[in-house]
């Protein structure tokens, strides 16, 4: 049975990462990002809701180099509850040619890859506003597991702008980090 679950949940990955290619309005992201200042943990603050996440509390992302050209992911959260099962998702990131490091395809699977582009960001590294250009994917992160709600506000004005559906917008369980 376990194996079943492993497999439908890499096929639905798969799935998913292959659904990221397209042709989409332009998105607009931040003019260039200091990889090095990006790295290290993020908390999930807001998403719009994705199967890979359900079920999810305390949730983080966590970025660190390989080498000059990839970024270790290491997605982290707790199944079912604050205090549940610990399940991570181990990945790799590159960034796109040109793109000054705003834009990134992130893999889990291989072959597959998705779409993670940098479209605010904090001049500070605090928060970030994450998309992918098809607009299903959006996330706000910060280094800190609580964001300010007017700092919250106005990334969702900024993804609503792009045009990213924010009614959908659902807001992150950190609990265990209060």
């Amino acid at each position: 049975m376990k194996r079943i679950i492993k497999y439908l949940s890499i096929l639905s990955a798969g799935i998913f990462l292959f659904s990221c290619g397209g042709n989409y309005p332009p998105l607009e992201t931040v003019e260039s990002v200091d990889i090095q200042r990006y790295l290290g943990k993020w908390y999930e603050i807001a998403l719009l809701p994705n199967r890979f996440e359900e079920g999810c509390f305390c949730t983080t992302a966590e970025y660190s180099l390989i080498d000059s050209e990839t970024i270790r992911v290491i997605n982290s959260c707790n199944k079912k509850s604050a205090d549940g099962k610990l399940d991570q998702a181990k990945g790799k990131a590159f960034v796109v040619e040109g793109s000054g490091n705003s834009k990134l395809k992130v893999q889990f699977f291989w072959p597959f890859k998705g779409d993670y582009w940098i479209l605010e960001l904090d001049e500070d590294y605090q928060h970030v506003l994450v998309g992918s250009p098809s607009r299903k994917y959006l996330w706000i992160l910060a280094r800190t597991p609580q964001l300010d709600r007017d700092i919250i506000d106005s990334l969702l004005t900024t993804a609503e702008q792009k045009g990213f559906d924010t009614s959908k917008i659902i807001y992150a369980d950190q609990s265990c980090y209060n």
